[in-house]
């Protein structure tokens, strides 16, 4: 079993910046990439970022440049430092760590770009 604790999310003005953690307990041992994946209401889960445990990163096309995802594997945690944030990044932010078994997914931090 994995467990995925996110934090970091909260209201910010457009233009500003958040920065999400994702801490990973458990079996550790049998995660090799993680990431984060977002849900707007009313729409589908979609990709935000990957990082593997060799530091190997994957963003989706409309992050690149604005958003970038990090890892601490002493800590067994990923980040996502999120600038220049718009009212359409406004979503439910999941921490996600793939494994031979399953894929994990941590509960979520809403992330509100409000004026």
């Amino acid at each position: 079993q994995v467990q995925l604790v996110e934090s970091g999310g909260g209201l910010v003005q457009p233009g500003g910046s958040l920065r999400l953690s994702c801490a990973a307990s458990g079996s550790i041992f049998s995660i090799n990439a993680m990431g984060w994946y977002r849900q707007a209401p009313g729409k589908q889960r979609e990709l935000v970022a990957t990082i593997t445990r060799a530091g190997s990163t994957n963003y989706a096309d409309s992050m690149k440049g604005r958003f970038t995802i990090s890892r601490d594997n002493a800590e067994n945690t990923v980040y996502l430092q999120m600038n220049s944030l718009k009212p359409e990044d406004t979503a439910v932010y999941y921490c996600t760590a793939p494994t031979p078994a399953r894929r994990y997914w941590g509960q979520g931090t809403q992330v509100t770009v409000s004026s």
